[in-house]
């Protein structure tokens, strides 16, 4: 790959997405886009960076942009959030709200493994608390990933992937040799194509944020902007998971809560401080 087209992709991720990629792994941005040129009908990823030299059309640009934001993803992937959620972190957002909706949001949910997890905890443990009413939310920059997200369904080998045997027969259904999400889950996840460094003056009222593994591969400012727009969207009280080792980033913001979980809660001076 030359330098200068490198140096192109490297640039508009970083300005449309926050990513921060490293341009010394030109595999890794090739890798990304042989699919995204073959798709697009052309012949080679020179052939496409070409073309959006060219043409600089949007949707180009973001093709490219949400291939190389594509990240690893399973089902209950670390399990101690899961764990978290299931025996500490809902029985209290129950108690919170006290009979109001509770809000969960999977950012950056990518193929819908997280969101579909935290579905599937929620359906277990809805018998103890009947007066709870859960909504679930997923987002992610690609329209790809949240197609297949929505669609709830997965190869054999993504299942096997992090899924316990007892949550595969309990809450999937076999379709050929795939395995599709059982409805009443896949009903009650509302979904959005969202950027986390955009606009999200309407995102707001959450109880809980899962934005985990999302702010290691951005550049600083990008992490500060994320970090503060989760800060934005909680309920006082609210919390954010973010992945095991990750730190919110700016003062005032979060106080940790379960650090081996990745458990923050926003500070309680974070509304006062913003007003």
């Amino acid at each position: 790959m030359k330098p200068e087209d490198r140096d192109l992709i490297v640039q508009l991720c970083a300005a449309r997405s926050g990513q921060q990629l490293d341009p010394s792994k030109d595999y890794v941005i090739e890798n990304r886009l042989g699919p995204v040129a073959r798709r697009e009908g052309f012949d080679s990823v020179p052939d496409l960076i070409q073309a959006l030299r060219t043409r600089r059309e949007d949707a180009l640009i973001w093709a490219i942009v949400e291939a190389m934001a594509a990240g690893d993803t399973s089902f209950f992937r670390d399990r101690l959030p899961f764990e978290a959620l299931r025996t500490e972190i809902a029985p209290e957002l129950v108690r919170r709200r006290a009979g109001q909706p509770i809000r969960i949001w999977s950012a950056a949910c990518a193929t819908g493994q997280e969101v579909h997890s935290i579905a599937m905890v929620i359906d277990e443990i809805g018998g103890q608390f009947p007066e709870a009413r859960f909504e679930l939310f997923g987002s992610d920059l690609s329209e790809r990933a949240l197609e297949k997200a929505q669609s709830g369904l997965y190869t054999q080998f993504e299942v096997q992937r992090g899924l316990p045997i007892r949550s595969l027969i309990r809450h999937f259904e076999k379709v050929d040799d795939a395995w599709v999400v059982a409805p009443r889950l896949r009903q009650a996840i509302r979904w959005r194509r969202l950027n986390l460094i955009g606009d999200m003056s309407r995102v707001r009222g959450f109880d809980l944020i899962f934005c985990r593994y999302v702010l290691g591969a951005m550049a600083p400012a990008a992490q500060a902007r994320v970090t503060q727009n989760l800060a934005e969207a909680l309920n006082p009280g609210g919390l954010v998971i973010f992945g095991l080792n990750e730190t919110p980033v700016g003062e005032g913001l979060f106080d940790p809560q379960g650090a081996s979980a990745g458990v923050y809660r926003l500070h309680p001076e974070f509304r006062a401080a913003a007003a």
